[in-house]
Parts: C-alpha cells; structure tokens; sequence
C-alpha cells in the first residue's frame, strides 16, 4: 500500500450486465480505472447468492485489473484459498462471522493476498479495532449489503472518521474503502472523511465514459 493513498474509484461488478462479465471488466479497464470490486454473496450471509472462484478466474484471465473481491460469506475460511488461487489481489472478509475473523485474515495472508476486513452498518466500529494492524484495508458498509442500488447512508460518515482516525493515531497503512450508495456527491463526503476507495456499482454504470472520467476527477487528491 502507498504511503500517498491516492483515491482509487473501483467499480463494482454487481452493477453490470452478468451475462458479459468480461466485457464489464473491459469497460472498466479502458476507462482507465486500477481496481474492480467483486462482491460474493452466498444466500446465507446475505440474502443474495453472486460470483464464485471461476468467475474471478475467467476476469483473471481478461484483464490486468486489480481483483478487490469482498467475501459477504458466513464461512470465508473455507473459501480464501479458492480465490486466492484464482486471482484475487485482496480479499476482504467480514468482522461480523465472529472468533474466526482472525484465523481468517492470517489465512488470506497466508496465500500472499493484500488483506481486508469489513464491517456493516450497524456493527461498532470498535468491532475491528483489534485487527487494524493486521490488515490493508478496512472496507466500511455505507448500506446493508446483500443489494446494489441502495441508497448511502449518511451516518456512516462518522464512523468512516473514526477509522481513519484510528489509522493515523497508530500509524496504520491501510485503506479505507467505502462500499454503498456511492456516487460523485457520496463520495466526496466519504473522502473528507477519510476514505481512499470507493466502491461505484449503480451510480457508476449509469454515467457515460465522460461522466465516468469525471466521477473519479472528482475524488481528489488529499
């Protein structure tokens, strides 16, 4: 991770048509952005069912795109190692699956994957302090997940603040990703407060290549 936290805007693969996944990853390629966010959902953790190791694998295989991929999984341990060898860049598993949080994010580290942590709206924040070293990123819910489309929801911008106060307290290195709601107004209030990633579906998806220029024009350098 760079010290520097340039913004990255990371399009999410939720958002476009899953029938030509890999022309997604094209558009989003040429757009000129650096990371694609794929959400994995399994019907349990979350009430959707999305992509598996293949899909990440046949992505892999079609671009050169960082692979952010976000474990909504109630076992994500048994999972990592199926991903990692598909491809996956960082991993990001939920603090919310409870005492194995930990196993888990020494696992993905393990098979040489940056590693996340995540957490939902209505999680405390304090719920992932412990981990904060052990971590490269830390990815704050700004909806409940299990849908794309929602709308963000602005009490997450303090808790946003106070992991990035966090990081800087304990001299941290990690990003602060924000995943829901977001678009070129959300995301602006997400980057004062802290955050360095945005994860785009909806709002992304719906702008022409202009406005997808503009859209990540729009995150600012700290």
């Amino acid at each position: 991770m760079t010290n520097e936290r340039y913004p990255i805007l990371a399009p999410s693969l939720l958002a476009f048509d899953h029938a030509d996944l890999g022309a997604a990853a094209n558009q989003v390629e040429s757009d000129g952005r650096e990371w694609l966010h794929v959400d994995v959902m399994d019907g349990h953790f979350v009430p959707n069912v999305t992509f598996g190791p293949q899909t990440v694998a046949d992505l892999r295989s079609k671009c050169d795109l960082f692979l952010d991929v976000h474990l909504m999984v109630t076992n994500p341990a048994s999972l990592v190692e199926s991903f990692a060898k598909a491809g996956a860049d960082l991993i990001s598993a939920h603090v919310e699956i409870g005492e194995t949080i930990g196993f888990t994010l020494e696992a993905i580290r393990k098979l040489d994957c940056q590693v996340g942590i995540a957490i939902n709206p209505d999680t405390p924040a304090e719920e992932i302090r412990p981990y904060l070293g052990a971590v490269d990123l830390v990815l704050v819910m700004t909806v409940v997940p299990g849908f794309g489309g929602q709308a963000f929801r602005d009490d997450m911008v303090e808790k946003i603040n106070v992991v990035h106060r966090w990081r800087d307290i304990g001299r941290h290195d990690f990003r602060v990703e924000v995943d829901g709601g977001v678009n070129p107004d959300t995301g602006q209030l997400c980057q004062e407060a802290g955050a360095d990633v945005f994860v785009a579906g909806t709002a992304y998806r719906k702008l022409d290549v202009n406005g997808r220029a503009a859209f990540a024009r729009g995150l600012r350098s700290p």
